[in-house]
């Protein structure tokens, strides 16, 4: 990967992964706890290809990147293997989630890692049956049954899948969690449920389980594993408990082996004998719970799910159903739940298609082409988050088109019968395996239709979208600054304040210019405006730094105070969001002055540009600047 040898270096130079209690990043820096600084080459780290400086502020060492800090901040975690670390290292943190976001956490770490390759998989099941269902294969034909195979593999050992996240997201070995998963999912299985049944366990109720094998004596219940999902991920948490405490009692020399043998020796038999048949039972009634309450209406159920569906992705809180529906799958062999929710992409791109037709906005229009092409893939946040949520009324129109189709695939029995693509190739999920086109495609492909459509007419007609929409100051700046032909471009102050040199100010990476050039200002009022019209590129979740991306390309940070990640966002307020199309002295953020200041955090504000080789900059002369001031002029080189 493009990072992994500056990762390796930034780790070995901060005393290895080893000396790294954690590690986070901010818009520019990476921000290391170490266990010990001494252990650290500082020196080595400020002259190194690739890092800016080192700082060490507020027990944080900190080694300033620049710009593509995410990407560097992923390859360290990589290289290091530090995921779990870095997850679960701020305790307070975590201590702070209520039940339901660590839930949702706990499902978006486990699921997550693998949604990619499901997909995947998926779309190559449903390409088996839709060719079986358009005659162009036979059933008994090698092609079918390769196909198959390829799409039902990972699906049939996904236990074992799910054993690696889990652990990975527990704190655990991830390959004990395998193992374990291997086992529950070994071919031997089928056989030793063939044999003999010694006695009946709960029998005239609904657990009524055959015995045919004990372990110690003590009888086992047979249960078929194999796609389930519930099972392996209460017993990787288990696992992960146990081996953290073999791993501080048994001696370091033996550690290695030892821990994972014990490990595995202990879950496998209570798996088998307690966690693996009680959470298979409870993910049976879950499975029939959600049919029973979806089958009292589901038209309401659809209306529900599909109009909501984009909220809760928005929050996060989606992830409580992926569980649901994965348990569905294994125990009824379809999910109802997910499928009133698959065409709400087409809904949110539906709103998009108006938006392009209706506004004369050059940016707004180039950002939505954009957004609908990815949409019609499944992809919608950059619909979501730098189109319809920003103008909101369309957003709103999108959820409605979303509730359509949800209702009418509730309406037509709609059924997923594997966990395909998204967007357009969701539709040979559709099919059920060796059946024909039923009901249940035609009503998704009406559901595509007539969600689109009520999404579309919705917000042509009330959507707030004015041909007009770009006022004279955006469409004459598009004028002047069209794509990269732009000669000059002014920035207006976002503060107002005093103006300082960047080399006046204390922190390193900004005096040095290294991150960019332009002035500091130190504001006198806790309002933080639009210096130009362009592309929020970048809002760091605490809110204390914004990035914007004009028109013509010039990259601009703002960065408000030093040191004020460490407020977590205390103090500060956003009233944009990344992706959003902002204008030229609107209000992006406001922060309390008063409250900063107490907590001993300079309000000085760094203001540059951080592609400045590709301008010519004239900074500001004067020494107070008020917001709307011209404050930097750039000169296209």
């Amino acid at each position: 990967m493009k990072y992994d040898q500056l990762a390796k270096d930034i780790l070995a130079n901060v005393g290895g992964k080893e000396n790294v209690s954690s590690v986070v990043h901010c818009v520019t820096r990476l921000r290391f706890k170490l266990k010990d600084e001494k252990n650290a080459n500082t020196e080595v780290l400020k002259n190194m290809d690739g890092v800016v400086t080192v700082m060490k502020s507020g027990g944080q060492y900190q080694v300033v990147i620049g710009n593509h800090v995410p990407d560097v901040y992923a390859a360290v975690l990589n290289v290091g293997n530090l995921g779990a670390m870095s997850e679960n290292s701020d305790s307070s943190s975590d201590e702070k989630m209520g039940l339901g976001a660590k839930f949702i956490d706990m499902i978006s770490g486990v699921f997550h890692p693998i949604l990619g390759v499901l997909a995947a998989t998926g779309m190559i099941k449903g390409l088996a049956a839709l060719l079986l269902a358009l005659g162009w294969v036979e059933a008994t034909s090698g092609t079918y049954h390769l196909l198959n195979l390829a799409g039902d593999g990972l699906f049939n050992f996904l236990p074992i899948f799910l054993g690696y996240t889990a652990m990975k997201k527990f704190g655990g070995t991830p390959f004990i969690g395998m193992a374990i998963a291997a086992a529950l999912v070994h071919p031997t299985l089928a056989t030793l449920t063939t044999g003999e049944v010694s006695q009946v366990l709960f029998k005239g109720t609904l657990f009524e389980s055959p015995i045919h094998i004990t372990f110690l004596g003590i009888p086992v219940i047979m249960m078929s594993y194999a796609s389930s999902v519930i099972p392996i991920i209460l017993a990787s948490f288990v696992a992960s408990k146990v081996e953290k405490g073999f791993k501080k009692i048994i001696p370091a020399v033996v550690k290695a082996f030892v821990v994972p043998f014990l490990t595995i020796l202990i879950m496998v038999p209570l798996t088998f004998l307690v966690i693996g048949p009680i959470s298979t039972w409870a993910g049976s009634l879950l499975g029939a719970a959600t049919v029973w309450i979806y089958e009292l209406s589901p038209v309401i159920a659809g209306l529900i799910l599909g109009g909501f569906w984009q909220v809760f992705v928005i929050f996060g809180l989606h992830w409580g159903l992926v569980p649901i529906a994965f348990n569905n799958l294994a125990t009824m062999g379809n999910d109802s739940i997910l499928a009133t929710t698959v065409m709400v992409c087409f809904a949110q791109i539906g709103a998009v298609l108006a938006i392009i037709l209706k506004t004369r906005d050059k940016a707004l229009k180039s950002l939505s082409v954009s957004a609908f092409i990815s949409g019609i893939f499944g992809v919608t946040e950059p619909a979501i988050y730098g189109v319809t949520l920003p103008l909101k009324k369309p957003f709103i129109m999108s959820c409605i088109g979303g509730a359509v189709g949800g209702g009418i695939i509730g309406a037509t029995a709609g059924k997923l019968w594997m966990f395909g693509g998204m967007g357009i190739f969701v539709f040979p999920a559709f099919i059920k395996p060796g059946s024909g086109l039923d009901m249940s495609f035609w009503g998704a492909v009406i559901a595509l239709v007539a969600g689109f459509a009520v999404a579309f007419i919705l917000t042509f007609l009330f959507g707030g979208i004015k041909q007009e929409k770009g006022t004279k100051e955006t469409t004459t700046a598009s004028k002047e600054v069209a794509a990269t032909k732009v000669q000059t471009e002014e920035l207006l102050s976002p503060l107002s304040g005093k103006v300082l040199a960047l080399s006046d100010i204390e922190d390193a990476a900004f005096s040095s210019g290294a991150l960019g050039h332009g002035v500091a200002i130190e504001p006198s009022e806790g309002k933080l405006l639009a210096p130009v019209s362009g592309t929020v590129s970048a809002l760091f979740p605490t809110n204390h730094a914004i990035g914007i991306t004009t028109d013509s390309g010039a990259e601009i940070l703002m960065h408000i105070g030093m040191d004020t990640v460490q407020l977590e966002g205390k103090h500060f307020k956003a009233h944009t969001t990344q992706g959003e199309y902002v204008k030229k002295g609107q209000l992006l953020i406001e922060f309390d002055m008063e409250q900063i200041k107490k907590a001993g955090k300079p309000l000085t504000t760094p203001v540059v540009v951080t592609n400045h080789k590709e301008y010519s900059l004239q900074l500001t002369n004067q020494k107070q600047v008020k917001t709307g001031n011209q404050l930097i002029k750039l000169v296209t080189i």
